[in-house]
């Protein structure tokens, strides 16, 4: 006989803002209405228990939102109420999602204390898979090599004529990326932000 499956607890937004710590962040991404609308939004602060949106369509308090955002991809919650610009909404989120928020969101918060460097001075290396879909400025969705990547960047081995042209902006796997250089093989990108280096792999290549 199947058991039936624990929801995941969403907890009242006063409730989530005693819980856990808020930090200031400046993340992008998209969200998703009830009604399958899809705009852009930027998240202001957020915890592991809930966010604040800039959004252009408001969500209604108590209705489901999902998100998208850079460097912690898909979140899901309830609307709590609306701040300026936007709303703001709780995170329904296993204890094991709401660690590794945890973590990402410290990392992001102390990032400009520990001045990270943003270049090649990251240490490189090759993923387990280096096998990652990547999306061109077309949209067209391709599979491609992974050479060799960094908190910061990433070298594609990729066939000469899918080679996008430098500048053009590609998303490698979750991350979104800016095409920097052709090298031999294919080309250089950097990423839009800076990577958690926990995360990396399973950020462009899935692992």
């Amino acid at each position: 006989m199947a058991l039936p499956q624990a929801k995941t607890k969403i907890l009242p937004y006063s409730e989530e803002r005693r819980r856990f710590s808020r930090v200031k962040v400046n993340l992008l991404g998209r969200y998703m209405l009830p009604d399958h609308r899809e705009f852009p939004c930027q998240v202001t602060d957020m915890s592991p228990g809930g966010m604040s949106l800039v959004a252009p369509v408001l969500a209604q308090p108590g209705e489901r939102v999902i998100a998208y955002v850079d460097h912690l991809g898909r979140l899901e919650g309830i609307v709590a109420r609306h701040v300026t610009n936007g709303f703001a909404m709780t995170v329904a989120a296993s204890s094991r999602k709401r660690d590794k928020l945890a973590a990402q969101l410290t990392w992001l918060a102390n990032r400009h204390i520990l001045n990270l460097p943003e270049d090649r001075r990251h240490g490189r290396f090759t993923p387990r898979n280096p096998l990652a879909r990547l999306i061109l400025p077309n949209g067209t969705n391709v599979t491609c090599r992974i050479i060799d990547m960094s908190a910061s960047g990433a070298a594609i081995a990729i066939s000469p004529e899918l080679r996008p042209a430098p500048g053009s902006a590609i998303t490698i796997g979750k991350s979104p990326a800016r095409v920097v250089r052709h090298i031999e093989d294919g080309f250089a990108v950097e990423f839009t932000r800076l990577q958690h280096p926990d995360f990396l792999e399973e950020n462009v290549t899935g692992e």
